[in-house]
């Protein structure tokens, strides 16, 4: 049954299980996406070196879980907006795999005039989980219907009365759209100036999941010495855009062994993912 608005009745619909494959062609390709660099992170770009594979490389096969909701809702593309990603990393992610992905609508809430969706991936191998993804989607127009209005973001920002302990910045570039969007990501408006402008944009801007790759590169530079086996989480709400050939800085405060709180920044100081968590394997960095 395919449900013409946002309701209650939609929480715990599962979708069709995906079984998506990938090799060191893509992640490679999505870690240049992300503006990895030769000189520091050849690991992740030369077969040659393994190659790893960066942990939020999980969002892309991830997002495919967002394609079941046409299954479940009629919902107007153009009134969606990405609020919120997570990954959780249950094991490395390997340079070749076939997963099972297996989602599900795992939350909907009721903010009055507009609604929010959550979506919970799970992907598996044959050894078993391998990665949690959950995305919030903002549906603008989409409330009204009498549910839950859900968590408040209320006390979830980071208070800037403590400097961080590590601050990352990162430097975009003109084409990082263009690079990104071959991941999988094709939305015309972040590459074709014409659809950005039809779109109320004065030009394409980054991809918010690409700035959330930037940020995970911090993350795993900051807080686990690259090493991609201590990186266990990362979450974050989408705060604003990033135009191409911001600067991405990313402020960590570490928390406790094992856990920091994130916001990253472009240059102006505007904040870009805010709300932001990650937790990690503790080591002499």
């Amino acid at each position: 049954m395919i449900h013409d608005s946002l309701s209650n009745d939609l929480i715990g619909t599962q979708f069709p299980p995906i079984d998506i494959s990938w090799n060191e062609q893509d992640t490679m390709l999505y870690a240049l996406g992300v503006g990895a660099k030769p000189g520091r992170e050849l690991d992740f770009l030369y077969e040659g070196r393994g190659p790893l594979v960066l942990p939020t490389y999980a969002v892309i096969p991830g997002m495919r879980s967002l394609g079941n909701l046409r299954l479940a809702v009629k919902l107007k593309i153009q009134r969606l907006l990405h609020g919120e990603q997570q990954v959780e990393i249950l094991r490395p992610l390997p340079a070749k795999a076939t997963v099972t992905l297996n989602s599900r609508i795992s939350e909907v809430w009721d903010k009055g005039d507009n609604g929010i969706i959550g979506v919970t991936a799970e992907a598996e191998d044959a050894d078993g989980l391998l990665f949690k993804t959950h995305a919030t989607l903002f549906y603008f127009g989409g409330g009204g219907f009498g549910g839950d209005p859900g968590p408040s973001g209320k006390g979830r920002d980071v208070s800037t009365n403590k400097d961080p302990d590590i601050v990352i910045c990162h430097q975009t570039q003109e084409e990082q759209g263009a690079l990104y969007r071959l991941s999988g990501d094709r939305v015309a408006l972040h590459i074709d100036p014409g659809f950005a402008q039809k779109a109320g944009y004065d030009k394409p801007f980054m991809h918010g999941l690409c700035t959330y790759g930037f940020v995970g590169r911090a993350i795993l530079t900051g807080l686990c010495d690259g090493n991609p086996n201590r990186f266990k989480s990362m979450s974050g709400r989408f705060a604003a855009r990033a135009e191409f050939e911001d600067q991405i800085i990313t402020k960590i405060w570490i928390t406790s062994p094992g856990e920091a709180i994130i916001q990253a920044e472009n240059q102006a100081g505007t904040i870009l993912l805010s709300q932001a968590h990650a937790s990690f394997e503790p080591g002499a960095n």
